[in-house]
């Protein structure tokens, strides 16, 4: 029967008080969790908003779901076999970097998998973000959706880079113009101008990187 390794001592040093007691306080929650919880998943999510991650958040409120704070969450998992926790979270300790965070849960695997899998959810692409299609505008009457683009407008769409003009109190484009093309990173003005036209190019998803449970890890 394997060592058990829930007496761990992890000790953090060369932090301030406050910030030592909240990384402290983590780690208890985290030791709480894998005490607590079956499962321990990895993962990132692709165009983060908080508002969706938090509606994630309470269509799953049995489970637990920390983010940010890489190093403190694989302290408290522990980095090695000798400093583990639980047996084998070393092993999805080491895969804490860049925008990752842990899911601890009691939801059969299966239905955590086919949850992740169909949650989708569309949003306006922020600046840097890579363009998914091409989106154009015919010249004549500016319209934005269904309906004719407001005239006071206007101003603000010269300024993001249209060549529009007004005619007659009607937002108008001389020429036809192309706000991006696929492939394109969008630039600030881009992105702006997506939004102002109800084009949303983002998506929100939250993706499993790897599972643990009993011992093993799955990459995903």
């Amino acid at each position: 029967m394997p060592k058990s390794k829930r007496s761990t001592v992890v000790s953090l040093t060369r932090t301030e008080k406050k910030g030592h007691e909240g990384k402290e306080k983590l780690i208890e929650e985290i030791h709480e969790c894998c005490d607590k919880y079956d499962y321990i998943y990895v993962f990132s999510v692709k165009d983060m908003r908080n508002t969706f991650l938090k509606e994630v958040r309470n269509e799953l409120k049995t489970s637990r779901f920390f983010y940010g704070k890489n190093r403190v969450m694989a302290k408290a998992l522990g980095t090695t076999p000798e400093e583990e926790y639980k047996e084998g979270v070393s092993k999805i300790a080491k895969e804490l970097r860049n925008e990752v965070g842990l899911l601890f849960t009691n939801k059969a695997y299966d239905e955590v998998v086919k949850y992740f899998n169909d949650y989708t959810q569309p949003d306006y692409a922020r600046s840097g973000g890579i363009a998914t299609q091409t989106v154009s505008l015919p010249e004549g009457p500016v319209q934005r959706g269904a309906d004719p683009m407001p005239h006071n407008m206007e101003p603000l769409l010269r300024q993001l880079g249209m060549p529009t003009t007004l005619k007659n109190g009607i937002v108008t484009l001389p020429i036809p113009y192309t706000i991006c093309k696929e492939g394109d990173t969008l630039s600030t003005n881009q992105a702006h101008l997506l939004k102002l036209f109800y084009h949303q190019l983002a998506e929100f998803r939250v993706q499993l990187i790897s599972c643990y449970h009993n011992g093993e890890v799955k990459q995903l």
